[in-house]
């Protein structure tokens, strides 16, 4: 413990680490204040209809992801969404679109492009979406809310206010990377899912010990389960399988056999989760379409259909939802994973794994392991996002607090904050001072 505190008290001696630190705090604090902003013409007063509609549910995830702006009619109500719906359409093109896969290969260059090609589309998509949180607004507020009423020049002025957030989100998160520490758009999501927790947590204290539903000791069994879930989601985020590889070190004889046996041997570390939380995210985005498509009969058994996929913590919805997260699972690590191009890049350099032929053979060998660990990856990642309605029908927890049992904002803060320490480890290595991580494993990756 005392070595860990000294390690803490090692960072705010390097200048440079404490400033990049102060600057990510600063950048957090403004996108914090920006979050509570309301538009122009809109009462707060009169927010409680917005509010209730996020309070469960589907709403209640979109406003976690926004750090409460949604439901405050902010100016940052669209948050950085946008921006993570852009990189992932310009990823996803990238495999269809010779162009982009051309600035994939170009470097740094061709990474300038791709990054102001994702900027223009997220100014299409938060003008695209816009316009529907205007129209949700009025659909959901009284209209004595609405200062302006409905005139053109709220209506404009809304959606520019609207685009002009999500852009300056965007920046802060770029700086945050630049000029600060971790990277900035993750902090700035982590940030908003933050922001609701105290809230959550009490909600659910308030509620445990006023219906004498097991008073003190659930709240501590509870955080106790919460705390084996992080755990659990630790190790799903840090899990690899390694892959032996040698390297050929040259002789001045040049003799192929002694150049192999003297080789440096090394290892190929392929993650159990290559995908994060993007199939999460996925399975979402396609879980919003069986309630929508239903919602627009006025059939008994479409309202009943609809209902039931608008509950998130319904059988129904989970199951479907699980299995989207294990099939999005494989698709997206075969198209994040190049394994033909890793085996091309370690016969380029003269790598190679004992047992198997250089090339072909190589990419065939890697893109076998990576089935064979993505299976049970896969799993792990839908029962953690199921957990959270596993904890509200088993022990009855409050829904608000049940969402960071698992789920995309656990997934999100487990990263990030495994990543943000990493960096901050590599600064104090650098710096010859101990770092927050003792273990071996971890010094020599960040090494």
């Amino acid at each position: 413990m005392k070595k860990l505190i000294e390690s803490f008290l090692s960072v705010w001696k390097i200048e440079e680490l404490k400033n990049r630190i102060l600057i990510t705090l600063g950048f957090l604090l403004v996108y914090r204040f920006g979050a509570q902003v309301p538009l122009p013409g809109i009462d707060v007063t009169k927010l409680a209809n917005l509010t209730s509609q996020t309070d469960k549910g589907i709403g209640w995830l979109i406003d976690v992801f926004t750090g409460g702006a949604f439901s405050q009619a902010s100016v940052f109500a669209l948050g950085i969404m946008p921006y993570i719906s852009a990189s992932i359409v310009v990823q996803l093109m990238g495999i269809a679109i010779p162009y982009l896969q051309k600035l994939q290969k170009e470097g740094e260059s061709g990474r300038k492009k791709m990054n102001q090609i994702t900027r223009w589309l997220t100014i299409g998509i938060t003008l695209v979406q816009g316009p529907g949180y205007i129209y949700n607004l009025y659909r959901t507020l009284p209209q004595d809310a609405f200062l302006l009423g409905n005139s053109p020049a709220f209506i404009f002025s809304s959606v520019i206010i609207l685009a002009t957030g999500t852009i300056f989100a965007m920046w802060l998160g770029e700086k945050i990377t630049d000029k600060g520490i971790g990277n900035g758009i993750s902090l700035l999501i982590m940030a908003g899912i933050l922001a609701r927790m105290p809230q959550a947590f009490i909600q659910e204290f308030s509620s445990v010990t006023t219906n004498n539903t097991g008073g003190i000791m659930l709240i501590v069994l509870e955080i106790i389960l919460w705390l084996l879930v992080i755990i659990g989601c630790i190790l799903i985020v840090m899990a690899v399988r390694k892959i032996p590889v040698q390297y050929a070190r040259r002789s001045v004889t040049g003799d192929l056999e002694q150049d192999l046996l003297g080789g440096d041997r090394q290892f190929i570390p392929l993650k159990l989760n290559a995908s994060g939380v993007m199939p999460i995210i996925f399975a979402q985005a396609i879980m919003f379409i069986p309630a929508a498509v239903a919602g627009l009969s006025k059939s008994e058994t479409a309202q009943s259909l609809a209902s039931r996929f608008q509950n998130v913590f319904g059988w129904e919805y989970n199951l479907l939802f699980a299995l989207l997260i294990v099939i999005f699972t494989y698709f997206y690590t075969a198209i994040t994973v190049p394994t033909n191009k890793m085996a091309d890049d370690l016969k380029r350099s003269g790598g190679f794994i004992p047992g198997v032929k250089p090339g072909v053979e190589t990419g065939d060998y890697l893109d076998h392991i990576m089935s064979l660990i993505t299976f049970p990856g896969s799993l792990c990642l839908a029962l953690l996002a199921v957990f959270p309605a596993i904890v509200v029908s088993v022990m009855g927890v409050q829904s608000q607090w049940a969402h960071f049992f698992g789920g995309t904002s656990l997934l999100i803060m487990v990263g990030v904050v495994i990543d943000t320490v990493q960096q901050i480890n590599s600064y104090l290595l650098n710096k010859h001072y101990d770092g927050l991580m003792k273990s071996g494993k971890n010094r020599k990756a960040i090494a």
